[in-house]
């Protein structure tokens, strides 16, 4: 056998046995050694059938590689498997600056999922929607790909060119798109004061001094004579966690923003610093399926706070933090070792935020691209137009909490 074999069946071994251990914990923790060891003899012996019996010689680095990304993505959909290869492709991505798409990616239904898209951003441009599902980059399907690998393959060169295949309701056939990467500038915080002196704000995404805009924003508002305020936080689904707990506290003088936990990763709380808020006005949150990450803490604590209203769609989950872990063999594991929790404890992960007061989507889930029956305007290539929403199309949501605001009272 050669020492090549020999580290990818140990490194793909010991993986087994950390992800054996971490579930029979999680079940039975008694019996968890036992447990993983039974499982460990069990991969082994399967392993040695296929090589010995397998109708031809096996690519047992290629079986083994399989293995690895399927018991990763089983953990969660941020935990990752990068083989060597996978792994400098990474890296390269990575630390380079490089440009990307405009979209936050995540797995749904094994496959790539459209998150949210940065408004005027390369996706946004190519026509690329949120909830699309990106069968193929390239040639690759990302059923074959981990989270981390789709996120890698999808940044580049500024000005380079990625082609994806997108499926949505009612096309028997996925659709092929091309993305020309560019370096992605987030969108600014817009406001606006609405009728009743109500204040308006809309978040694309919580990068790193967000929070800070906000704050600018509401106390803007509140100058102009807001009386109660929206906070627009659909389809937003990225930035950095932090960003959305100093948000929330925007809104907040007491209570449990997030807290992060996981097997072990001491709890770690983040409270409301009394401090910190700059608004006692009633407030709703408006969120829907793109809504994740930061602006779902941001949702979270604001609903569990009683704080104020959640209006629209269940949001999409996602909420934890990773580690990089390199293997002897050059490859790579992205292991989730924490999650964070509402304040009465819900996992957002696993449970996504259901708002108090559910209103669904009045956007047409299936407009985009147009159907196959449909035929694009000569010279013109499906995306082109983006196909474009009626207008002045009805903004259920939006109506919805204006509605509920009318029957809160106005606090000092």
């Amino acid at each position: 056998m050669s020492t090549k074999l020999k580290v990818t069946i140990i490194a793909s071994s010991l993986a087994i046995l950390l992800f054996s251990i971490v579930g029979s914990h999680v079940s039975v923790r008694a019996s968890s050694n036992d447990g993983a060891y039974r499982q460990l003899s069990v991969y082994s012996e399967v392993l040695s059938r296929i090589r010995l019996e397998y109708v031809e010689e096996p690519n047992i680095a290629g079986v083994t590689d399989g293995a690895l990304h399927g018991l990763l993505e089983s953990l969660d959909a941020n935990s990752s498997y990068l083989s060597a290869e996978e792994y400098k492709h990474y890296k390269t991505m990575k630390n380079g600056g490089q440009a990307d798409i405009g979209a936050v990616v995540s797995k749904r239904f094994g496959y790539a999922a459209v998150v949210a898209i940065i408004p005027g951003g390369p996706a946004d441009k190519a026509g690329i929607e949120n909830t699309d599902i990106i069968e193929s980059i390239g040639t690759k399907s990302t059923h074959d790909m981990s989270l981390a690998e789709i996120r890698s393959m999808l940044a580049g060169e500024v000005g380079s060119t990625i082609t994806v295949a997108v499926v949505r309701p009612r096309r028997a056939e996925p659709q092929k798109i091309v993305i020309t990467r560019d370096v992605v500038a987030i969108p600014p915080v817009s406001d606006k004061m609405l009728a009743d002196n109500v204040g308006y704000i809309q978040v694309d995404s919580f990068p790193d001094g967000k929070a800070e805009e906000i704050a600018g924003k509401l106390r803007d508002l509140q100058k102009q004579g807001a009386k109660k305020l929206v906070l627009d936080l659909r389809n937003s689904a990225g930035g950095v966690e932090s960003e959305g707990v100093a948000t929330a506290n925007l809104f907040l003088d007491h209570g449990t923003i997030t807290y992060l936990q996981g097997q072990k990763y001491p709890r770690q709380a983040f409270n409301a610093d009394p401090g910190k808020d700059v608004t006692k006005l009633p407030v709703v949150v408006l969120v829907n399926r793109g809504t994740a990450g930061p602006a779902e803490i941001v949702a979270a604590a604001i609903l569990e706070n009683a704080r104020g209203d959640v209006v629209g769609d269940k949001t999409f989950g996602d909420g934890s933090v990773q580690k990089l872990i390199e293997m002897p063999d050059n490859s790579a594991l992205i292991l989730s070792i924490a999650k964070y929790y509402s304040p009465s404890g819900k996992a957002i992960q696993d449970v996504a935020v259901t708002p108090n007061v559910l209103v669904a989507d009045s956007a047409d889930d299936d407009a985009g691209l147009p159907d196959e029956d449909e035929q694009a305007a000569p010279g013109e290539k499906p995306g082109d137009k983006k196909d474009e929403k009626p207008k002045n199309q009805t903004d259920d949501q939006l109506n919805k909490a204006l509605e509920v605001l009318k029957n809160r009272d106005v606090k000092g």
